[in-house]
């Protein structure tokens, strides 16, 4: 029987790989693929073997997905309060219908995991598409701190939203809902109904103004960058009906009442308003349209409602059927004031 005769010196590496505590065949094993990669050089095994360690403590750098959204939320505390309110929505409603995400850790989400997300947690394809949206804001921050080394939203389709024509209102329909306006509640609302209606101004927009922003004698409403959905201040006109119904509704304060998302809700809903479905932007669809048949005029049409060019007037504002009796628009409010 021969017995492999072995020299002092790797005896005491066999006494060293020992000392590991580790298997000494996988030991030598790991020794092994440490000198190949440093292509049979000692000091550069040892090399490969820091920056692997660094990169392996870099990588487990991270931390869950709720205190990731924590970190998203404290970096947008500058931001507007309408987009703190909707980063909160969305991402609570991420943690509630996905069972587990809250506690993952965000370095090990893909992007397959992304998209499932965003699919079970929202129905709408314009609610998945916003979704997607904030969910990329948490990940972009979450690679700032470190804890990720990658965005896997962006790996994830974009959601098409197909826009629907959306129909504007009949100068009938129209004097119902200013009739309700005035009768509810005294009008508190009708303020903010009439600039929605006669100057385009976003429901949002709307519940930003006081009575300082409007300057009747000058005939225009100033709505300032923070006040604005794109973060552009502009000025938009006063027209006629307008300054009827604000120089006998005009509220001293806010423009708005407080509370004033569950009030327009409810306005819309009174039997005198007379809508079965309210839709969206409508008035703001409304304004658009007997606007530009009454004036005639892209470019004053899209500096009123503050876009940075007609594309989206010509696309999705104005595309609709023919405007019927675009007179009696501006003349609706005569017999409610």
């Amino acid at each position: 029987m021969n017995v492999t005769e072995i020299t002092e010196e790797e005896l005491a590496a066999l006494v060293v790989l020992k000392q590991t505590g580790v298997n000494v065949l996988e030991a030598a094993q790991v020794a092994g693929v440490a000198l190949r990669a440093g292509r049979g050089r000692v000091r550069r095994a040892l090399r490969c073997i820091t920056a692997g360690e660094e990169e392996l403590r870099r990588q487990e750098k991270t931390v869950s997905f709720e205190k990731a959204v924590a970190a998203a939320l404290e970096a947008r505390r500058e931001r507007r309060r309408r987009t703190q309110t909707d980063f909160r929505y969305f991402t609570r409603r991420f943690m509630k219908r996905c069972k587990g995400l809250a506690a993952r850790r965000v370095r090990a989400i893909t992007a397959t995991e992304c998209a499932r997300y965003i699919e079970q947690a929202f129905d709408t394809p314009r609610q998945r598409q916003k979704a997607r949206l904030i969910l990329s804001g948490v990940f972009s921050t979450a690679m700032k701190r470190g804890w990720c080394s990658e965005n896997p939203v962006a790996q994830v389709d974009a959601v098409k939203v197909r826009e629907e024509r959306i129909e504007i209102l009949s100068p009938q329909e129209i004097k119902a809902l200013l009739a309700a306006a005035k009768k509810y509640r005294g009008g508190m609302c009708l303020a903010a109904v009439g600039m929605m209606l006669y100057a385009g101004i976003r429901p949002h927009e709307v519940a930003r103004l006081s009575r300082e922003h409007i300057n009747l004698q000058e005939g225009t409403i100033s709505i300032l960058p923070q006040h604005s959905k794109t973060g552009g201040a502009r000025l938009v006109t006063i027209h006629p009906p307008l300054a009827q119904l604000l120089r006998t509704h005009c509220p001293v304060g806010r423009i708005c009442p407080p509370q004033w998302p569950r009030h327009w809700r409810a306005l819309r809903r009174t039997p005198m308003a007379g809508f079965r479905r309210w839709v969206p932007d409508v008035l703001r669809h409304t304004f658009a349209g007997y606007h530009l048949r009454h004036f005639r005029s892209y470019s004053a049409l899209q500096y009123e409602m503050g876009h940075r060019d007609s594309n989206l007037l010509r696309t999705r504002y104005v595309s609709m059927g023919p405007v019927m009796n675009a007179t009696a628009f501006w003349q609706a409010v005569s017999d409610i004031c």
